[in-house]
């Protein structure tokens, strides 16, 4: 689903993941991790799609929030678990969205 209801200005994650083959757990902490963030003052909305790269964009108000985030135990917990056993490669970026516009049918 696209987070199409968000107010400019605010922030973007963006995680894109190249991922190892063996991905036992991966997908459940991946579900837990979005029911958490969920729970987190300043969050706005989240999007994922994976083929051969994964990439998720979750949306957030202030910086505050999003460190806020990154310092959450359990999600440190499985940031720990994705450099040991599910990731090859993983960037992060974090933008600020001073402008958007979208279409829908």
């Amino acid at each position: 689903m696209i987070v199409n209801n968000l107010k400019p200005p605010y922030y973007a994650v963006i995680f894109s993941t190249i991922t190892e083959d063996n991905l036992e757990g991966y997908f459940e902490t991946a579900q837990k991790m979005e029911v958490l963030a969920k729970l987190q003052k300043g969050y706005l909305g989240i999007e994922s799609a994976r083929n051969e790269i994964g990439i998720t964009v979750s949306y957030w108000q202030t910086l505050e929030d999003i460190v806020a985030w990154k310092n959450n135990l359990e999600h440190t917990e499985a940031r720990n678990l994705g450099r040991v056993k599910w990731y090859k490669q993983y960037q992060l970026r974090i933008c600020k969205v001073e402008r958007e516009y979208g279409f829908s049918k």
